[in-house]
């Protein structure tokens, strides 16, 4: 066989790898267009229009935006409740994953048992695990109040005043976030090589001296990750909201929420248009967000 026969036969080959490389991608290429891309630009096309899903959509422009910023006082209420809620659940999140993970990542007997009831969380109904909640938040009769009372102490109405009931949310939110966080750390803290931590017990460090010195920043990048996984979470808390202080933004608006607006907006006041402008509104957020931690993570690992 010649050389010209040879390169012919190669580029026949790569031309049928080539064609079914295509074949097997042109699938996933167009689930991504119908269920992301299209969803994207429709929500962002219905962003300037007002709709109320009966009638055409009217073209508004900025207006939706406009009335965001400075017509609609309830957007400052979510925002405020919002900002607050992400602060709580994803710093409280990140502080009980690590110690959760850490005990995971324990070689003692029995700690199987552990992980698996540790784990129940990713496995459970959000909203039926909030109802549950929502009995034991119960003022008269609750778990929780029934063991202030072993205490003396008297009955918090945790779902009735605005503060205990955005803490009662928080404890949900913390919760359900938990799972998936420890989940992440205990496989980067599995990671993490033997010959750090000894070295360092050599050296005569403690448990707690190995853990923040070897163990934390070794795990950085999976905080980060678990850190704006989180702060997506938050702010797009819906279920547990609504589930347990209703969909109308708890006691005086105590848990209302960018989820909660959106779902009134949309499906309660018929203003899908509006609601769009929100989650996009959201969505540069969260992408402003992203973009800090993102930087920071990246100059922090330059400084290492």
């Amino acid at each position: 066989m010649t050389a010209v026969e040879q390169h012919r036969e190669r580029s026949a080959l790569t031309r049928r790898k080539a064609a079914a490389g295509r074949a097997f991608i042109t699938p996933n290429l167009l689930a991504v267009l119908v269920f992301l891309l299209f969803p994207l630009a429709f929500s962002l096309y219905l962003s300037f229009h007002h709709w109320n899903m009966f009638s055409p959509p009217e073209f508004v422009g900025m207006s939706n935006y406009r009335r965001l910023f400075a017509g609609d006082p309830l957007f400052y209420t979510a925002l405020r409740n919002t900002l607050f809620f992400t602060t709580v659940t994803v710093g409280a999140t990140l502080v009980v994953s690590l110690a959760v993970a850490a005990a995971l990542n324990a070689k003692v007997k029995g700690i199987g048992i552990f992980r698996s009831i540790m784990f129940m969380p990713l496995v459970a109904s959000t909203a039926a695990m909030t109802i549950i909640w929502g009995f034991m938040f119960n003022t008269d009769g609750g778990l929780f109040n029934t063991v202030l009372r072993w205490f003396g102490l008297g009955p918090v109405h945790w779902l009735i005043e605005p503060g205990w009931a955005m803490v009662s949310l928080c404890l949900v939110s913390v919760w359900k976030s938990v799972p998936f966080a420890a989940a992440v750390l205990l496989a980067a803290m599995q990671g993490v090589p033997e010959e750090l931590h000894d070295a360092a017990r050599i050296d005569g460090a403690g448990g707690w001296q190995r853990f923040r010195s070897v163990t934390v920043p070794m795990i950085r990048p999976a905080l980060g990750f678990v850190f704006v996984i989180s702060v997506i979470n938050a702010f797009q808390a819906f279920d547990q909201a609504y589930v347990l202080t209703g969909g109308g933004g708890g006691p005086e608006s105590g848990t209302y929420v960018f989820g909660i607006m959106m779902f009134q907006n949309a499906f309660a006041f018929n203003d899908l248009g509006y609601a769009c402008a929100l989650a996009w509104v959201v969505f540069a957020i969260l992408l402003v967000l992203t973009y800090l931690q993102l930087r920071l993570s990246r100059d922090q690992s330059e400084e290492v």
